[in-house]
């Protein structure tokens, strides 16, 4: 069964729609998603998710595109729901220069405080990084984030990359962009990624795979993702499952 590190269930796309969704990823082989939630409304729903859902769990912290809103009551609000059972990692937190809707001074700082706050806490974090490697990188350096690990979320570069962050404690979780022809820098990845770091996600409902490439993803859709590493290492279907799953269940502390 897949585990998809990265979805967004609890977005308006896919309002009404749960049951179905969910029933369709069991179809296609996923077992548990995490929920992840970037600003109070979302982070609400998907707190309510992984109450209704048992094999649902969360992941919420402040997207860098919200950075120039978050305050020292967001910050303690986000405290007290950290500590919640079925949140497993903090985020998604972290750089986005491509939307720059805050000043890049103001993103690092939010970065910062929130990759403390999941130190403090013992979580790992899930981080967005958009236009910003240099930056992205720096900041999780200085900030030891490895310590508590991680996810470089939606990995879309190279190898040297994909080193440097493997480097710094962190995993890598390729989503549907591996299936895209036009991005061969990220198969290399897949192929040359030590499988005990590697992970599988949608980030659903944005980046859906081929063969629904343009269209609105679901977490069904992680099995295309599997199935594409599978194919370019050279690997079962199977095995990348059970290793992609084996990781998540690690990295997040869960039981099998």
């Amino acid at each position: 069964m897949l585990f998809d590190t990265h979805t967004h269930l609890n977005v308006k796309q896919f309002e009404g729609e749960i049951p179905e969704l969910l029933q369709r990823a069991e179809e296609f082989d996923v077992g548990r998603m995490a929920v992840v939630g970037f600003d109070t409304e979302t982070i609400k729903r998907s707190l309510e998710l992984n109450q209704m859902y048992d094999h649902l769990y969360s992941i919420i912290g402040w997207h860098p595109t919200e950075a120039g809103t978050y305050t020292d009551a967001v910050e303690n609000k986000l405290m007290e729901w950290l500590p919640e059972q079925k949140v497993v990692a903090m985020g998604e937190m972290g750089l986005d220069y491509y939307w720059d809707t805050a000043p890049h001074r103001v993103q690092q700082d939010v970065f910062r405080r929130q990759i403390r706050v999941a130190k403090e806490l013992n979580l790992p974090i899930s981080v967005h990084m958009r236009d910003a490697t240099e930056d992205t990188y720096r900041v999780l350096k200085e900030e030891h984030a490895g310590d508590t690990g991680g996810i470089m979320h939606s990995f879309n570069l190279d190898t040297y990359w994909m080193e440097a962050f493997l480097d710094l404690g962190l995993h890598i979780s390729l989503s549907g962009v591996v299936t895209f022809k036009n991005a061969p820098e990220v198969k290399e990845v897949a192929k040359a990624m030590p499988f005990d770091k590697l992970l599988v996600e949608t980030d659903a409902p944005y980046l859906a795979p081929m063969p629904n490439r343009g269209k609105r993803n679901e977490p069904a859709y992680v099995r295309y993702v599997a199935e594409e590493i599978a194919k370019l290492r050279e690997i079962p279907y199977e095995e990348v499952a059970r290793q992609t799953t084996d990781n998540a269940n690690k990295l997040f502390g869960l039981e099998k």
